[in-house]
């Protein structure tokens, strides 16, 4: 498998702000990969990098081996943005037309490629509808088509589900599984959304402009144990200093609750559970999840906030 994107070394500032701390991360051909990550974790600075729309303050970035300093390479990516940025008073015929002016396609080469991305859409019906008649779901699939007229071999997205309902999410998905079907596209992503990073082979997660973990979801959540018993009581920091006293290790508190990783989690419960059974008001047992590596890795919860 060779690779596709190679990140090297990557820092950037706004400023003063460190937005990107010594970024360095790979992702082979075919992948799909997730940046996943609170607001202002620095997932919106490297999509940037990665569309070539801002170049890193020190470090490299290559895209099939060719420098996104080059404009050359912007010929093998697609770009879905966040915000839509499709023109809502034209067709979808019209943007998807306009879209291939963009990268010098015309004539019947761009009709073909606009009937194909249409065809495997599911949109072939809707191409003479204005786009603001158009759902959201069915909005963010034309974004979609609009990034693959010109067959690219790398499709970057940022928070590509934001503001669509489940349904929509669902059929996005697939859309998705049926690029990389279809012609072995690589894709990366930025989410917030911990269920969409557990639908990516591999992740790399960003704090505070930091890679503070990276890896299969899988093997990203066996660090952190078996099982996590959280806890919900009047006082935290009392049953936490319980609990740490009896167990002769540290305890964590999140957002209010008592949380213990562990590996035997019934054994541990009914231990506890006779000697505080006055204090606590639920008892939680569960595996580990991707914000559970989060918490792990950072101290402190994943707290999706407006930048």
């Amino acid at each position: 498998m060779q690779v596709a994107i190679k990140v090297e070394n990557v820092s950037h500032k706004f400023g003063d702000r460190v937005a990107l701390d010594n970024i360095t991360l790979q992702v082979m051909t075919g992948e799909m990969y997730g940046l996943l990550g609170p607001n202002g974790g620095g997932k919106t600075t490297l999509f940037r990098m990665l569309c070539t729309m801002l170049p890193p303050t020190q470090g490299t970035i290559h895209l099939l081996g060719k420098s996104t300093s080059t404009s050359a390479v912007r010929a093998h990516i697609g770009v879905v943005f966040q915000h839509p940025s499709l023109d809502a008073r034209l067709t979808v015929s019209e943007n998807l037309r306009h879209q291939g002016h963009l990268y010098g396609m015309k004539g019947r080469l761009l009709s073909q490629r606009i009937e194909e991305v249409l065809n495997m859409m599911s949109l072939t019906d809707r191409a003479k509808d204005r786009v603001e008649v158009l759902s959201g779901g069915l909005q963010r699939r034309v974004e979609l088509c609009k990034s693959l007229l010109h067959h690219p071999e790398i499709l970057v997205f940022d928070e590509p589900c934001t503001g669509l309902d489940p349904g929509a999410r669902r059929r996005f998905w697939d859309d998705l599984d049926t690029l990389r079907q279809t012609y072995g596209t690589t894709l990366v992503l930025t989410t917030h959304f911990i269920e969409e990073a557990e639908r990516c082979d591999r992740i790399g997660i960003l704090d505070r402009g930091q890679l503070i973990a990276e890896g299969t979801p899988e093997a990203l959540k066996r660090t952190v144990g078996c099982e996590v018993i959280t806890l919900e009581t009047r006082d935290s920091k009392s049953l936490q200093l319980q609990i740490e006293k009896i167990l002769d290790r540290d305890v964590q508190i999140l957002d209010g609750q008592v949380r213990i990783v562990c590996d035997d989690g019934q054994r541990l419960l009914a231990k506890l559970y006779p000697l505080l059974r006055e204090e606590v008001q639920a008892m939680t047992l569960s595996v580990p999840t991707l914000e559970d590596v989060f918490v792990q890795r950072t101290g402190h919860g994943f707290k999706v906030e407006d930048q």
